[in-house]
């Protein structure tokens, strides 16, 4: 099991309580004068007070922030996966794609999207406005998709997929970095699965909207179907992108739609879970996070881990022709690709929250790749038509491993933001270098059974769960050295993080500084 940080007691009563931001004392003093509530923030962080406010708080974030970024999660694989379901009604055929340029089309979209997301998410982490910077993005892949539906060649498609992938790459990494900017380590991983499960749903819904899409639209106003779905799929992003502005949070710190309150205990709450400010120092700039991050043994380590689990796992990308080689029409085989995904998300919820409860993360993250392996062996030992279905469900549910990896990174790299966030750009750019291998993998001349594709893609989560093993056995070491070590002598920005959580606390540098030898790395 793995080892947990200390829990940090509420910070006790202190009238001298010290902010940094002048503002925001000021901002504190008027709606203490102006509104007549009775409450303080010395009330606020007692204890009897605290529970009941902290609640009220991740309550607030799990019914704003979660279904926004679980919305455009959904359109980001639609758009993304649109163009597979879009090979099921003569999109192949319209543009004279060969099965070779086809895979060129799936895999190009990474091209951008893997090295984008590093310096996408360096940006992140400076912006003012996370709000209104991944709602920009949201709107921009929009547009990009819909114009999907405009390309009359090879070169016009593949233009599509490039410059869908740089926008889209400011997404996921950067909503898991923004959901570690507001929930502890022991609520992140149950709120990343949530996310996550946008994706499985949207492998689900985007199949579901297809089928109708694709079977009632053919040649209305004298448009092919699968221009139509590319069309409808991105106008709906863009009116999301749209409203995410304004419902996304930005930072602790300068979000307009909480409380001063509210702020102010948002960055106590993570002060106190890691034991330092969650904030960066004067010395921590994006570049100095990413050389932080890539000198870090943890985080190449995720990198290469990362990438071969998404080779193990790029079935998702052929999905709908894994379903269509089941033998019936194109709806129905549409249809059938939504189930296992359900069952997915299920799984993914379940995994997450137990990893939560637990404070476990290795057996959470790689167990279900073994489902995958499983799934796997069972396809290639029978062609029975229920089996290989049974083999798909557990073949989607090992996206529950992969909803955990960068939270898994979030907690083995928690301080500096700058440091946390690039480490996240990093594993996730890199690792989905393995989507571009894997749209190889999966050959139309390997059909209908994909035997080859399937021991490929085996091998890889082998490979990735050693790796995963690896670095379990690097957080144990650090968690013993920490054992060993004292951190009075601290210097630098470390000590500088620990003394801001003490005044966000309203605590002696000492009690902080005690805290901090509490901390330990999840595992």
């Amino acid at each position: 099991m793995a080892s947990f940080s200390t829990d940090a007691k509420p910070a006790e009563q202190n009238s001298g309580y010290n902010l940094k931001n002048e503002g925001e004392v000021q901002e504190i003093e008027h709606s203490r004068n102006s509104d007549d509530r009775g409450s303080d923030i010395e009330k606020l962080l007692l204890a009897e007070g605290r529970v009941k406010a902290e609640r009220h708080l991740v309550r607030k974030l799990d019914c704003r922030l979660l279904p926004c970024i679980v919305l455009i999660f959904i359109m980001n694989y639609v758009d993304r996966t649109a163009i597979t379901s879009a090979r099921l009604k003569g999109l192949e055929q319209d543009l004279h794609l060969t099965d070779l340029q086809f895979d060129t089309v799936i895999a190009i979209l990474y091209a951008s999207y893997c090295p984008a997301q590093i310096p996408s998410n360096m940006i992140l982490n400076k912006v003012k406005r996370p709000s209104l910077y991944i709602g920009i993005c949201v709107v921009l892949w929009g547009i990009t998709s819909a114009s999907t539906a405009a390309t009359k060649n090879y070169a016009g498609i593949l233009l599509c997929r490039v410059f869908i992938g740089l926008p889209e790459a400011a997404f996921y990494p950067g909503a898991i970095y923004l959901l570690s900017r507001w929930y502890t380590r022991k609520e992140l991983a149950f709120r990343s699965a949530i996310l996550y499960g946008g994706l499985l749903i949207s492998n689900a819904f985007g199949s579901l909207m297809a089928a109708g899409i694709l079977s009632n639209m053919e040649g209305k106003l004298g448009i092919r179907a699968w221009r139509w779905l590319f069309i409808i799929e991105g106008s709906i992003t863009c009116f999301i992108g749209f409203c995410s502005m304004y419902i996304l949070p930005d930072y602790p710190q300068n979000t307009r739609w909480m409380s001063p309150e509210e702020r102010l205990l948002a960055q106590v709450r993570l002060s106190e879970d890691a034991a330092e400010a969650d904030e960066d120092c004067a010395e921590d700039s994006a570049w100095t996070g990413f050389k932080q991050a890539i000198s870090d043994p943890k985080v190449p380590i995720f990198a290469v881990m990362t990438c071969s689990q998404l080779l193990g796992l790029s079935f998702v990308n052929f999905f709908p022709t894994l379903t269509s080689t089941l033998g019936f029409n194109t709806t129905v085989s549409l249809l059938l690709a939504a189930p296992p995904w359900i069952f997915a998300t299920m799984v993914c919820l379940a995994n997450a929250w137990h990893c939560d409860r637990s404070g476990e993360r290795f057996f959470h993250i790689a167990g279900p790749w073994w489902g995958v392996i499983l799934g796997f062996i069972i396809s290639l030992a029978t062609r029975v038509t229920g089996a290989r279905y049974v083999s798909m469900f557990l073949m989607a549910s090992g996206y529950a491993g992969f909803a955990l990896t960068l939270v898994w990174v979030s907690n083995a790299i928690p301080r500096p933001p700058a440091k946390r966030a690039a480490a996240i750009g990093i594993v996730n750019g890199f690792g989905n270098i393995g989507n571009l291998i894997g749209s190889y993998a999966w050959k139309a001349a390997w059909s209908p059974f994909y035997h080859p594709s399937m021991w490929i893609s085996l091998s890889a989560l082998l490979f990735s769960s050693a790796l995963a093993l690896v670095i379990r056995i690097l957080l144990k070491r650090e968690n013993k050295r920490m054992d060993r070590d004292e951190i009075g002598d601290l210097k630098g920005a470390g000590r500088e993080r620990i003394e801001e959580a003490a005044r966000l606390e309203g605590i002696s540098f000492e009690q902080a500084l005690e805290r901090k030898r509490g901390f330990r790395y999840l595992y």
